[in-house]
């Protein structure tokens, strides 16, 4: 048995961006990127691909580039509110029941964030592998705004706003702690992160990787539309 699960999660139903998943984006389905570096990252590190889907037309897509299922997302893991950990939990124990043994690490790849290289992931990997202590590590950008400086939430006491975050006499954003952006592209876990029953991603053994480039997730229509630009036009650096 491998010793890596590469998840890829592809729920059916979509509010922000309807069916994006499949979505075209210059020209391919938005699944067949994450499809693509999976299958690259597989033959490096030969790990094995499991899809966790609800949606049939989203398994033809996925068979069509070379991923082929047998599993069926459970329809309280396909709602607007199931847990994500839940979700790759749930694949994991189905593929390791299959193959009636236990992966070390899985590699969480987000369809909605496909800025993403196989040299990121292979450093990300490492990171983990170096770091004993670590259960997990995740991708991030840099933060264009600051909790510490400028960043402001609703006062829950009166009508008026305070600081998300208290720093000492914090008077300059270069002087604010450095803070990052989830891109939510990759998340790479030690198996111990779901013995130990983990609800979300972000834990006190949680260790980050700093994309050096430009990485975001699809939420909005208009998200997708500066994607597809940024990819038809070449504007990357970098081969997805």
């Amino acid at each position: 048995m491998n010793d890596i699960l590469i998840t890829i999660c592809a729920r059916g139903g979509s509010k922000g961006i309807p069916g994006k998943n499949v979505k075209e984006l210059n020209g391919k389905p938005l699944i067949a990127y994450t499809i693509n570096i999976a299958k690259n990252i597989s033959k490096i590190l030969s790990a094995d691909i499991a899809l966790s889907t609800d949606a049939d037309n989203i398994k033809n897509i996925a068979r069509k580039y070379g991923v082929e299922t047998d599993y069926e997302r459970p329809l309280e893991l396909a709602s607007d509110f199931a847990s994500k950990i839940d979700v790759i939990n749930n694949i994991l124990l189905y593929e390791e029941n299959k193959k009636n043994g236990r992966y070390k690490y899985i590699f969480d790849l987000d369809i909605t964030s496909p800025l993403r290289t196989v040299k990121d992931l292979m450093l990300a990997f490492q990171l983990l592998k170096n770091n004993e202590e670590a259960l997990n590590i995740f991708s991030v950008s840099r933060a264009k705004r600051n909790p510490y400086f400028n960043m402001v939430e609703q006062n829950n006491k009166n009508d008026f706003i305070k600081l998300v975050k208290k720093g000492d006499k914090i008077k300059y954003r270069q002087t604010a702690p450095e803070v990052f952006d989830m891109n939510a592209s990759f998340y790479i876990y030690r198996r111990s992160f779901f013995d130990m029953k983990m609800e979300t991603p972000i834990t006190n053994r949680s260790i980050v990787y700093l994309m050096p480039h430009i990485c975001f997730d699809l939420d909005e229509p208009e998200d997708f539309i500066i994607m597809d630009i940024i990819i038809k036009n070449n504007l990357l650096d970098f081969d997805i």
